[in-house]
């Protein structure tokens, strides 16, 4: 497929997916929101492109990846990940994905499932963009977003309880490919020192 064709294939999918995103995601979803997916998007083409991935194929089933990742959240919040294949799996073909790219794209949602365990460059690339805002400088208010989520969600009880889980989380993170740790790793490990002293002062459970 020439570059025009998968660019104008991209575009149909790409504005299929946000309008379908912006119509059916709950408003409960203050993380996992149609601004999530843009990010995680923007992110992961940055990435790609630090990492010197400039084939036209390649970037075509990162960026669907990318926009399908979480629309599985439209039906369910648990085991999302299945959903969000599953959905592309009934969509893509009939919007020109082949059966090679199919499979690519599912593999690359299904990375991103926590713990993350990816197996090749692109699976690493989408992985440290679904979680690039854990080295920056707005981690707090994303956060946020997280933690007001799963508190409507009756996920978690209270800030002590969601900072204990960022702990935990942010201690077992780590990037993936080499630009991602390089201009994130940094400032992620304050980001954690900071909550480590914040939950020092809790009690003793």
């Amino acid at each position: 497929m020439n570059s025009l064709l998968l660019s104008k294939q991209y575009g149909l999918i790409h504005r299929h997916v946000l309008q379908m995103l912006e119509e059916k995601l709950s408003p409960e979803l203050t993380y996992h929101s149609i601004e999530h997916t843009m990010d995680v998007l923007d992110q992961a083409i940055r990435i790609a492109d630090e990492e010197g991935i400039a084939d036209e194929q390649e970037l075509f089933v990162l960026k669907v990846a990318t926009l399908y990742h979480d629309s599985g959240f439209i039906y369910t919040y648990r085991g999302h990940e299945e959903k969000s294949w599953e959905l592309a799996e009934r969509e893509l073909p009939e919007l020109g994905v082949n059966a090679e790219q199919l499979a690519r794209i599912q593999g690359l949602i299904a990375a991103t499932h926590i713990p993350q365990m990816p197996k090749n460059h692109l699976e690493k690339v989408i992985c440290d963009a679904d979680l690039d805002y854990l080295g920056r400088d707005d981690f707090s208010p994303i956060a946020n977003l997280l933690y007001q989520e799963l508190l409507t969600l009756n996920m978690v009880k209270n800030e002590q309880e969601w900072n204990l889980i960022q702990v935990k989380f942010l201690s077992s993170h780590h990037y993936f490919t080499k630009s991602s740790f390089q201009l994130r790793g940094k400032k992620e490990a304050i980001h954690l020192v900071a909550l480590q002293e914040i939950v020092k002062a809790y009690p003793a459970s």
